[in-house]
């Protein structure tokens, strides 16, 4: 049976296996990484969207633990303008946000090959057809805390990386 909240009911493009090989493929750990990529309409809510693939990777802790606790530490700290250079991993770099930024580390340094995890973060979030990117801080509030980066390009393929970490 495909889980539709994982997201493997489709064909997964190259860029999101090379995600999925840096970060990890789709899972209910709730601790590491986990890459989910689904094919979406053009009006699709893309936090929504996010906090879906987030609550699926919590797994049963979300339930055990409570939304409230997992949805504490849910904020927007990045966006990417219409327009501006796309360079997700000096976007990642340049967010501002104190508790955000100490989660940058598990994207782009303390990850088993950084230069092939870079690599394969701007080839699914540094497409020219990516309409829409955003960042959130995610974590229980207390020992847990990591970054989901949210992406959806033109043709309707989102993609979502999630990491958490203590």
């Amino acid at each position: 049976m495909v889980n539709q909240a994982a997201g493997n009911d489709v064909e997964k493009p190259d860029y999101v296996l090379a995600l999925e090989k840096a970060y990890g493929p789709p899972n209910q750990e709730g601790f590491g990484g986990a890459v989910f990529f689904e094919q979406v309409e053009e009006d699709s809510d893309l936090e929504e969207l996010a906090r879906k693939y987030y609550q699926y990777f919590v797994g049963g802790k979300w339930e055990e633990w409570g939304e409230e606790t997992w949805m504490s530490s849910w904020k927007e700290v990045y966006a990417r303008k219409s327009g501006e250079l796309q360079d997700i991993v000096k976007e990642v770099a340049g967010i501002d946000d104190v508790a955000a930024s100490s989660s940058v580390p598990l994207l782009t340094e303390i990850i088993e090959d950084p230069d092939a995890a870079k690599k394969a973060l701007a080839g699914a979030y540094d497409d020219p057809q990516v309409a829409d990117l955003r960042m959130f801080t995610i974590g229980d509030g207390e020992a847990m805390s990591g970054l989901l980066v949210a992406g959806q390009r033109e043709n309707g393929e989102a993609t979502f990386l999630v990491v958490l970490m203590d």
